[in-house]
């Protein structure tokens, strides 16, 4: 038995330290991030509007993403935005995407702007994160990172990542779980999802101890070693194929 209030205080503790966030939470992978980050872009910590939602009455409830970012990871990104109550708002091309279709796709209904990196997303044509995240945060708008699979963190973050998602079960090597790092606002906001649509969403004491311990357990490891063993393998794969 633990107070997960408490166990969630220490992972915050740790994502903080494993991300330069400034705090974070675990919840049950990476797709609940999504909702639930969402959410909290729309909410804040109006524990009435908590409640209510997906009814997003009187609320910001926009979320901005570019096409090339509509990713599939098994349903799609769209869809796990749309679960919050929030309408999402394509811009661009599948493969070229402007500046300035952020700016115009950006208005006063604009809760957050979701921004994917991922092998799934388009390879060229896409704004930058920081790019993104400068226009985004010159109108008063939120930035959240889905970077499920992927790690450099703290790159995200300095990028201007409000939110950033990544899962503890693959590059971290954790047990299935999602973590959320971030401003401290708005991972408080999103951990307050848990008094309404986050609640099914939750991740049990195993996942956020399991986490904690990833979390730990990666500080650790060379880095740029296991890079270099992998381009290692990668080059010797391409020789032999090559003969």
């Amino acid at each position: 038995s633990v107070d997960m209030a408490e166990l969630q205080q220490v992972a915050s503790r740790a994502i903080a330290e494993a991300t330069g966030a400034e705090a974070g939470f675990v919840t049950g992978c990476t797709s609940a991030g999504i909702v639930i980050s969402v959410a909290a872009c729309m909410t804040g910590l109006d524990l009435a509007a908590i409640e209510r939602l997906p009814d997003t009455g009187g609320l910001k409830d926009e979320v901005v993403i570019q096409k090339g970012h509509v990713v599939n990871y098994g349903s799609l990104i769209t869809g796990d935005i749309r679960l919050s109550g929030a309408r999402v708002v394509e811009f661009g091309a599948a493969l070229e995407t402007g500046a300035y279709q952020l700016e115009a796709a950006l208005g006063e209904k604009t809760a957050a702007a979701v921004y994917v990196v991922s092998h799934h997303a388009a390879p060229t044509g896409m704004i930058s994160l920081p790019h993104f995240a400068e226009i985004c945060h010159a109108r008063g708008v939120p930035v959240i990172v889905d970077a499920a699979a992927e790690y450099g963190w703290r790159g995200f973050v300095e990028a201007g990542a409000d939110l950033l998602l990544f899962s503890a079960q693959k590059a971290l090597g954790g047990l299935t779980a999602g973590v959320v790092a971030g401003r401290r606002d708005l991972v408080r906001a999103a951990h307050g999802q848990s008094r309404g649509i986050g609640r099914p969403m939750k991740a049990g004491k195993e996942a956020v101890v399991g986490a904690i311990a990833a979390l730990k357990r990666w500080r650790g490891l060379d880095l740029d070693g296991a890079r270099r063993e992998t381009e290692r393998r990668a080059a010797t794969l391409a020789a032999d194929v090559t003969l």
